[in-house]
């Protein structure tokens, strides 16, 4: 999980493993959301297309956000808060009944609020942030 020489903290180590396990479970509903489309209860085949493909897109970003996270890419930070930020999202939405039972708001809240404190944790903020600054110096 380390570049090089350099040491994976654990707190990076826990948010790779996180990061990772989201992007499996976006696979996971997309082959299920494209399993639905064969079943004879499809009511919208376009709606269902579109989710499966959006829900197929969303696994391939994650995954990706997954990779940088390994590879400690500079500014992967945004974009893993970015995602963990649209998961409290739907959780809330999940709490005010809008996307369905109240206990599905809690599965999505509870990794991003660990995936969001691990992303701030001193030593992970400190290999982003040696990271940055060696970017900004043209290293």
């Amino acid at each position: 999980m380390s570049t090089g020489s350099e040491r994976t903290p654990p707190q990076l180590g826990a948010l790779i493993a996180l990061v990772f396990a989201e992007a499996a479970l976006l696979v996971v509903a997309t082959a299920y959301l494209a399993f639905e489309l064969f079943t004879p209860n499809a009511q919208d085949e376009r709606s269902a297309i579109a989710l499966a493909v959006t829900t197929g897109l969303l696994a391939a970003g994650v995954a990706v956000i997954g990779a940088g996270l390994v590879r400690r890419w500079a500014r992967i930070r945004g974009a893993v808060l970015t995602w963990e930020i649209l998961q409290v999202a739907c959780a809330v939405g999940a709490f005010e009944g809008l996307l369905g039972p109240s206990w599905i708001g809690w599965l999505l809240l509870a990794p991003a609020a660990a995936a969001i404190w691990l992303l701030f944790t001193r030593p992970v903020t400190a290999i982003f942030a040696a990271k940055d600054e060696a970017r900004r110096a043209g290293g």
